[in-house]
């Protein structure tokens, strides 16, 4: 009797296929309803729910798992289109702190889910050894892609955001 098993590598393929597939659909999306990248987003949430509305550059890059430098890029497309400021620290004024404007705050209410959050809901919904054993995957898959020392932030878009900077002749 032959054996039907389907093939899994192309089941594995095709998963990955699906997710990179789902990212770069939700990127248009949010790039169509709010003109944002998704880690320009990500830094306006950031800043939106800071006590203050403020946050400073470092404690941006901290948070994003990326370099001042990249920050310093996102921040600077986000000024031009007036969605936060730079204004200096109220508790140290030899730092700047970035805060969120009203238009800032538009966009971030405005903007569809984030993929990553979607993903963020279901996953902590999982049992605990449910959560471990999908990390530990996802953990082999980047490995097996000689991937898994590549720096990266908690934002799902195909686009490396260090290319943030670079566009626009920036």
């Amino acid at each position: 009797m032959a054996d039907h098993a389907p093939d899994r590598t192309d089941q594995s393929l095709i998963a990955l296929r699906r997710i990179l597939r789902a990212t770069e659909l939700y990127e248009r999306k949010l790039a169509q309803a709010a003109g944002l990248t998704p880690a320009q987003l990500r830094v306006l949430q950031i800043v939106a729910k800071k006590e203050h509305g403020a946050a400073t550059p470092k404690a941006l890059a901290t948070q994003m798992g990326v370099s001042q430098a990249t920050v310093t890029a996102l921040v600077d497309k986000l000024v031009a289109r007036d969605m936060v400021t730079r204004r200096r620290s109220d508790i140290d004024r030899r730092q700047t702190d970035v805060a969120i404007t009203e238009k800032g705050r538009e966009a971030v209410s405005q903007s569809p889910d984030a993929l990553q959050q979607k993903f963020v809901k279901s996953f902590e919904g999982l049992q605990d050894w449910e959560q471990a054993q999908l990390v530990a995957s996802l953990e082999r898959v980047a490995a097996m892609l000689d991937a898994h020392e590549i720096d990266a932030s908690p934002v799902l878009t195909i686009r490396d955001i260090r290319q943030e900077g670079q566009q626009d002749g920036h």
